[in-house]
């Protein structure tokens, strides 16, 4: 039996690794409310405390390439297991963590864990939906999965609040058991055998895999493609958006929160009209994703030249165009699947979704220096215009970005024309 989107069994596997998926970005973002919670308990400072968002992203970046080359090697199913039992395995022992070292190390191992689902859950889309509905689908993944952080904010408060700090996160850990069972029984690599296994790597193999994938301008134009429109969202949303928009631009908490709720709707409400568009003209991906960036630019271009604080109209703006660069970047996904054979997909996707986590460091890192180098010893916080440097540093990473887009899209159209003349076409 079919459905709207496949089978029936497509659809069940699909809803169980997105569910799976959900509970690693409600995982990843649960600290997010209890960082006064955390700072108390383990008696810890600022900077110690931003150490674990630092820790994550960079786990779960230096994990995206050895992660596809497990996906190839051993599928998506059996991957998808172990991740989900180490993500619930680390968020058991945070649970129970009392000193700071302890948490530190449980936060790494949930950094592994969450690191080693969204690749599978791609490869399962690739594998058990037809052509014309992996966009879709894969930006469906993408959205749903966000609403895990969404569901980390209210419900994960209330818990904290009610249960405590040791039944809370024990009851988020529940959750990947449910989910490692459900995984168990439903999930399947093929309709024919329920767990897929590529050719055994050597080094030599991984080397090469590694080559072939890197080689192709295609999974070079998805990398770009990622790290250009993954990162102001992202660093907005995880550390500098609160602060920019409080002590940046004079709003109040309040305000602050609501830009960056709308923030995370218009990442969920783009995400399907990108997949429409890109079905309906692939040929012109990176056209997308380049007046998406030029967009982004744009709009900070003006918030940031503004005199004074921006009208809350504009931030909301701001926001909105913001959140475009989420389903954006996942176009590059569908680049690298279509430049790439199924034998080394897992491997191309995770070099893309790796590229716009390093951008994502890079650009907090930079904004964090920027805006001690221009704030006054006497100055208590940071004052508007550190923060208009600071967010300037965009900039850069947009205008490398821009040009790597540019030139590997040319480069990839040559060789998509060369290998496959009449798939491609204008």
């Amino acid at each position: 039996m079919t459905s709207m989107f496949g089978t029936r069994q497509a659809v069940a596997i699909w809803v169980v690794g997105v569910a799976v998926y959900f509970v690693a970005v409600l995982q990843r973002s649960s600290l997010a409310v209890a960082g006064l919670l955390a700072a108390e308990r383990f008696e810890i400072s600022a900077s110690q405390l931003s150490t674990f968002v630092v820790l994550q992203l960079l786990v779960y970046a230096l994990m995206q390439v050895p992660v596809g080359l497990l996906v190839d090697r051993f599928g998506p199913r059996r991957v998808l297991l172990t991740g989900t039992l180490i993500l619930s395995t680390a968020q058991l022992s945070f649970a129970f963590a009392d000193d700071y070292t302890w948490a530190l190390s449980s936060r790494f191992f949930v950094g592994v864990g969450d690191a080693m689902t969204f690749v599978c859950v791609l490869r399962l889309v690739s594998s058990w939906f037809p052509a014309r509905r992996v966009p879709l689908m894969t930006q469906l993944t993408g959205v749903l999965g966000q609403l895990g952080a969404v569901t980390a904010a209210i419900p994960m408060t209330w818990a904290l609040s009610t249960w405590g700090w040791s039944r809370a996160y024990t009851a988020t850990a529940g959750l990947g058991v449910v989910l490692l069972v459900a995984t168990v029984l439903v999930v399947r690599d093929s309709a024919t055998v329920r767990s897929v296994s590529g050719p055994m790597l050597g080094l030599a193999g991984i080397r090469r895999n590694l080559r072939d994938s890197w080689e192709h301008p295609g999974t070079r134009l998805g990398f770009w493609m990622h790290f250009s429109t993954h990162f102001s969202a992202t660093v907005l949303g995880l550390l500098w958006g609160y602060p920019f928009f409080v002590e940046g631009q004079g709003m109040s908490s309040g305000a602050a929160g609501l830009l960056l709720t709308i923030m995370v709707f218009a990442i969920m409400a783009f995400g399907p009209l990108f997949a429409w568009l890109i079905t309906r003209w692939p040929w012109h991906r990176s056209t997308v994703v380049l007046v998406v960036l030029a967009s982004i630019a744009t709009t900070w271009t003006v918030v940031l030249a503004w005199p004074g604080g921006a009208p809350f109209a504009l931030l909301v703006l701001l926001v909105v165009v913001c959140g475009m660069g989420g389903p954006a970047s996942m176009i590059g996904f569908d680049v690298g699947r279509t430049s790439n054979p199924d034998s080394r997909a897992g491997t191309a996707t995770g070099i893309i979704n790796q590229a716009g986590f390093i951008a994502s460091l890079i650009l907090a890192g930079l904004i964090g220096l920027i805006l001690d180098w221009r704030t006054p010893d006497d100055v208590q916080g940071y004052p508007p215009e550190a923060f208009t440097w600071a967010m300037s540093a965009q900039f850069l990473l947009w205008g490398l970005g821009a040009a790597q887009i540019y030139r590997y899209r040319r480069k990839g159209r040559a060789r998509l024309l060369r290998e496959e003349p009449n798939r491609w076409s204008r």
